[in-house]
């Protein structure tokens, strides 16, 4: 499928109390396809009114059926919408091309492929799993012989607010354990990647036997219709993925009804090549910093080298980066595509020129628009060697195609220089087994990959240290991230 028949199938309804339906104003905003700048459609502009609508019907969805203790119906329904997603890969898959600008090649990893495969399989099999209910040893406090148990039980209206770079993945990633656990939930997609997540409202209405207001997406161009889910009462936990900036946010705003959140924000991680590593397999594969134009959280943008095998390894990491596959997203050859927006690339562009202005050896790519390229949002694969920690380029998260080479004297000296980041999300060390695991122990992130091993799952937890955020999206921590803890007893025999 091409990313003109995406365009046609574009939903641009929102799905609110069961119902597909549009703005009542009738205002649409563009889905613009950041490799060409063309309109491919126009999606539903929601307000104020259409979300306050979206959150009142799933906080009677969740006060006033039983979603939240059906544990058989709920698994019925989310092995329906599994089914319907998967009816519909090949769709999802160009459409994603489309609005993202993600590389096609891109698709059959984290951008859809994984994520499909089990982002909602495994916490399916959770809800047969998990220890809904424990015994306590019985208790004779005050002369009552008590019999004590506690109770695993959904936390009520879930806000998922989700980002533009990986938008199917994040979804399925909260949507999968927010239903397993049986609460309800109101999705406000990124208004640059609307698409993939009205697609999902429209199975859900139309092949799942999910209850009117169990799942509402809400599209709009304004964000701050957005931060009603922060600031309604009648939400009881936000899930956010975005950016570290917008997370404060969420929680100071949140901070008078004492939101529940889950942060999952950026990162600036390192990759600690040891000097006993196989630099000529290792160090080309930092050009994986252009995957999806560097648009990823967990991306490995600083690679830490020995002083010892530094310009050996900088010669290797230049000619990769000389030649990364980048241009049209559609080709499957190409590893990279345009950034998701004008705005982005310009941010993007703007943190490079900083780093020549700091004084960092630029020896690949640069600000400047790339020749051939009048339209699209694209740049360059961009290397900057001779990097001191301390530069922005090296603190701030650029999330574009760029990568900042640092030298290190010693293994104290590379784990000093990994953990000198206001954030802690991933990273990666190759060496020796037994010298690359001793340094993981030290390394403050949420993620780890130890010589090229994959730590991504649905089953993984991930998230962040420091300002990479709050909680884990995944595994058995992010299943119980959705649920309250009630402690019960009664008299004994």
């Amino acid at each position: 499928m091409t990313a003109g028949q995406a365009s046609r199938g574009g939903e641009s309804r929102m799905l609110i109390d069961g119902q597909l339906a549009h703005a009542e104003s009738g205002a649409t905003f563009d889905n613009i396809n950041p490799a060409t700048e063309d309109v491919l459609g126009q999606v539903a502009d929601g307000s104020a009114a259409e979300m306050q609508r979206a959150i009142a019907a799933a906080r009677r969805a969740f006060d006033q059926t039983d979603w939240s203790t059906n544990h058989a119906f709920r698994r019925h329904c989310i092995e329906q919408l599994q089914e319907a997603l998967e009816a519909e890969r090949e769709l999802l898959r160009a459409e994603l091309v489309a609005e993202v600008g993600t590389p096609l090649a891109v698709t059959y990893m984290a951008q859809l492929d994984w994520p499909l495969d089990d982002g909602l399989r495994w916490p399916t099999k959770e809800i047969e799993q998990f220890g809904w209910e424990r015994e306590l040893p019985s208790s004779n406090l005050a002369g009552m012989n008590s019999r004590r148990m506690v109770w695993k039980e959904a936390i009520g209206v879930v806000g998922a607010i989700l980002p533009w770079n990986y938008p199917f993945e994040v979804l399925i990633g909260k949507l999968g354990p927010i239903l397993a656990t049986g609460n309800t939930v109101v999705i406000k997609p990124a208004p640059d990647t609307p698409w993939s997540a009205t697609r999902v409202g429209r199975l859900i209405a139309e092949r799942t036997d999910i209850p009117a207001g169990v799942v509402n997406v809400v599209t709009s161009s304004d964000h701050l219709v957005g931060e009603m889910l922060t600031l309604d009462p009648r939400v009881d936990l936000i899930s956010f993925t975005g950016s570290t900036l917008t997370g404060r946010r969420i929680m100071e705003k949140g901070a008078a009804t004492l939101k529940r959140t889950f942060l999952e924000l950026g990162g600036k991680s390192a990759a600690i090549i040891l000097d006993d590593a196989d630099f000529a397999s290792v160090v080309p594969a930092g050009m994986s910093v252009c995957m999806h134009a560097g648009q990823g959280c967990a991306m490995q943008t600083r690679m830490l080298l020995p002083r010892s095998r530094y310009d050996e390894g900088v010669e290797l990491i230049t000619a990769a980066m000389q030649h990364v596959p980048w241009g049209d997203p559609t080709d499957p050859s190409m590893l990279m595509g345009p950034l998701i927006s004008a705005r982005q690339r310009d941010r993007v562009t703007g943190l490079i020129r900083t780093g020549i202005e700091e004084g960092a050896k630029l020896v690949v790519g640069g600000p400047d628009r790339p020749a051939g390229h009048d339209r699209g949002f694209f740049v360059e694969p961009t290397l900057f060697v001779d990097v001191d920690n301390a530069m922005r380029i090296a603190q701030e998260e650029i999330f574009g195609p760029v990568l900042a080479v640092i030298a290190y004297d010693d293994d104290e000296d590379a784990i000093r220089i990994a953990n000198d980041s206001a954030y802690g999300l991933s990273g990666a060390i190759h060496g020796s087994t037994d010298r690359a695991m001793a340094m993981a122990r030290r390394i403050r992130t949420g993620s780890l990959a130890v010589n090229a091993s994959i730590w991504y799952g649905a089953d993984s937890p991930y998230g962040g240290y420091k300002n990479s955020g709050i909680g884990r999206q995944n595994g058995v921590e992010g299943f119980e991230q959705y649920l309250e803890t009630k402690a019960v007893s009664l008299p004994a025999g």
